[in-house]
C-alpha cells in the first residue's frame, strides 16, 4: 500500500520535477492549486529509461485559455530536456478534478520527451475518458504531491462503476495491440486485475509477480513480460502473441465478473 511519499527518483529527474513546477507556477501564478506526480511515480516503481514522468496540474477555473498554450511551450522538449521516456502532463481545473467524473475533461494533456509522439491538445471533446479516470484515480489513491495542496485531496475519486468501466476499456484498446509493447500489455492486465481484487492501485511490476504467483497458467508469460519491462523500451522482448491474446481474454473476464 503506497499512503506515504514514494521512494525518490534519480537525482536527474527530481532536478527536473523542480524546474518543472518552477515553470508551471510561472505560467499559472496564483491560480496555481496543485501540481502531484502520478503513474510510477506514485506508485514506488519509476524505472529509468523506460518509465514516463506523470504529472497533473490542477488550476483555479477562471484561468485564461491561453495559459495552457504558454505551458505547453515551455514544457516542450528538447527545449526543456526531459530525461525519462516521456513526460505525460494533464492540467485540469480544480471544480471538474474534484467531481469525479468519468470524462476527459482536460484543459492540456501533453506529451513530450524524447520517446513520445508530441501532442499537446487542449480539447477534450470525444477525446477517450479511460486512461485519463485510470490516472486521476491513481492519484487520488497515492499521488505525491509536488507543490500547493495535496493532490490527493483535489481529485476526487471516481465512482466504482465509471471506474471498472475505464478499467474494460483500456484493456479492450491493449487487446488490440496497436501502439502498446507487449510487455505493457500484459502488465497493466495484471494491474486491472489486481485491482478489481483488490480495490487497490498497485505498480505494474508488484501486480506482474501478484498475478505470476497466483494464477499458474499465465506464471510463465507474466514472468517473461516482467523480464522484458526491466529493459529499455528499444530492448523490450517479443512476447508470444497468441499467449498474450489469452491473457488479456482472461484480464477481460476478470474485468466483467467485478462488474457484474
Amino acid at each position: 500500500m503506497m499512503d506515504s511519499e514514494p521512494a525518490r527518483p534519480p537525482a536527474e529527474v527530481e532536478r527536473y520535477l523542480s524546474e518543472l513546477v518552477r515553470r508551471v507556477a510561472a505560467v499559472y501564478r496564483d491560480r496555481l492549486v496543485s501540481v502531484g506526480a502520478v503513474g510510477s511515480l506514485a506508485l514506488g516503481d519509476y524505472q529509468h529509461g523506460r518509465s514516463d514522468i506523470d504529472v497533473m496540474v490542477v488550476v483555479d477555473p477562471a484561468v485564461p485559455g491561453r495559459s495552457a498554450h504558454e505551458l505547453a511551450e515551455v514544457l516542450a522538449h528538447p527545449g526543456f530536456r526531459c530525461p525519462a521516456a516521456g513526460l505525460e502532463l494533464v492540467v485540469y481545473d480544480s471544480a471538474f478534478a474534484a467531481g469525479g467524473a468519468p470524462d476527459a475533461g482536460y484543459l492540456l494533456n501533453l506529451n513530450t520527451g524524447p520517446l513520445l509522439p508530441a501532442v499537446a491538445d487542449f480539447e477534450p471533446a470525444g477525446a477517450p475518458g479511460f486512461w485519463y479516470v485510470i490516472d486521476r484515480a491513481i492519484g487520488h489513491q497515492s499521488g505525491w504531491t509536488l507543490a500547493g495542496r495535496p493532490i490527493r485531496e483535489v481529485l476526487g475519486a471516481p465512482r466504482r462503476s465509471d471506474l471498472l468501466a475505464a478499467v474494460s476499456a483500456s484493456v479492450h484498446e491493449h487487446a488490440s495491440g496497436a501502439g502498446h509493447l507487449a510487455d505493457n500489455r500484459v502488465l497493466n492486465g495484471c494491474r486491472a486485475v489486481c485491482y478489481c481484487r483488490t480495490g487497490r492501485w498497485v505498480s505494474k511490476r508488484q501486480a506482474g509477480r501478484s498475478i505470476a504467483a497466483a494464477e499458474n497458467n499465465f506464471r510463465a508469460l507474466v514472468e517473461q513480460a516482467l523480464r522484458s519491462f526491466e529493459r529499455p523500451r528499444r530492448g523490450a522482448l517479443a512476447l508470444p502473441a497468441d499467449e498474450v491474446d489469452a491473457f488479456l481474454s482472461f484480464v477481460r473476464r476478470s474485468v466483467d465478473r467485478a462488474s457484474a
